[in-house]
């Protein structure tokens, strides 16, 4: 049986997905997708989801598996990946995971912990009609390092991570302050309410029981590209499906997906529902999804730069001439 992950993450546009396949062919593997907004049903175009011809056979998981209408968390991707994991390896098969969503990808391979925090009302509440620049600037204080890679105009993603990080404070000791002073985060509760919420996070996350996968081996495969080469990608990429993209948006929103919930689903679909309700030009959308697409795919490098396991390679051909490397009886 395999015992063996093989891993393969890159920028968007940098051809992941197809060399996934590929590589799944050669060894006898399954991919299991890690995108934050492939995993929802209907988000085909605009999150470059792969075609069932794409897939040339290869069997996808965690892929269109979720109502757009309702949020899918890092916790949820950790649990199906960790299922289809079990799946894939009961087959024989090799898990090939495949995505730009490293955040994703790192909590499935229990590389962070995201320790179940649970939804704070009273947080939310307060900071529900915050701008997105107070909010990444409240989350830079907090947690400088999620703030580089995370998506830095969702309202919903700052939100939640000023909670995680807020989560992450001594509540008996610290407290995190915003710039003019103000309490941010503060958790009054008694020792013996902490205490109990605690144990139920550690229950309810798993966290203390013994993964498979931490016996595993990873094998870690990054797809880099040159700068100019990676913007003719996400250039021509994003003028092939535009069209398609715009009928997607206008289809979803009539099948009662409201503009604010498309706005908090990436920026594709954001700037389109602008473009739809005519607060934007065309031309104007369009530069939009090509300038935050490439602050995006730097966002996805600064966090994959961060794990030395990565071997980077430029070309398939090149990954696929070490292909041995992945043979099934290890590496």
């Amino acid at each position: 049986m395999p015992s063996k992950i093989v891993v393969i993450v890159g920028p968007n546009a940098s051809g992941k997905s197809d060399f996934g396949v590929q590589l799944a062919k050669k060894i006898g593997g399954e991919i299991i997708s890690a995108d934050s907004r492939q995993v929802y049903k209907g988000l085909n175009i605009g999150s470059g989801k792969i075609t069932k011809k794409e897939m040339r056979g290869v069997p996808h998981h965690c892929l269109g598996i979720a109502n757009p209408k309702k949020i899918f968390t890092a916790l949820d991707f950790k649990k199906c990946a960790e299922r289809a994991i079990t799946d894939i390896l009961s087959r024989g098969k090799t898990p090939i995971i495949v995505g730009g969503t490293g955040f994703y990808i790192d909590a499935a391979l229990n590389r962070v912990k995201l320790g179940g925090v649970p939804p704070n009302r009273a947080l939310r509440k307060k900071l529900i009609n915050y701008s997105t620049t107070k909010l990444l600037n409240y989350l830079t204080k907090l947690d400088p390092k999620r703030a580089k890679t995370i998506e830095q105009k969702n309202p919903r993603r700052l939100i939640r991570a000023i909670e995680i990080a807020c989560a992450k404070h001594d509540s008996f000791r610290k407290h995190a302050y915003s710039s003019a002073g103000e309490l941010l985060c503060s958790r009054r509760r008694t020792a013996q309410g902490f205490l109990k919420e605690h144990a139920l996070l550690n229950s309810s996350t798993g966290r203390g029981k013994k993964s498979k996968i931490n016996k595993m081996a990873i094998v870690w495969l990054g797809i880099k590209r040159p700068q100019e080469e990676l913007k003719k990608r996400i250039h021509a990429r994003l003028i092939k499906r535009l069209p398609r993209m715009i009928r997607e948006v206008k289809k979803l929103n009539q099948q009662g997906l409201s503009w604010k919930r498309l706005f908090d689903l990436g920026l594709e679909y954001r700037y389109i529902s602008f473009y739809l309700q005519k607060k934007l030009t065309k031309d104007e959308m369009t530069q939009k999804i090509l300038t935050e697409s490439w602050h995006y795919a730097k966002r996805q490098m600064t966090w994959f730069k961060r794990n030395k396991k990565i071997r980077w390679i430029s070309t398939n051909k090149e990954a696929l001439r070490r292909a041995p490397i992945f043979n099934k009886s290890g590496i």
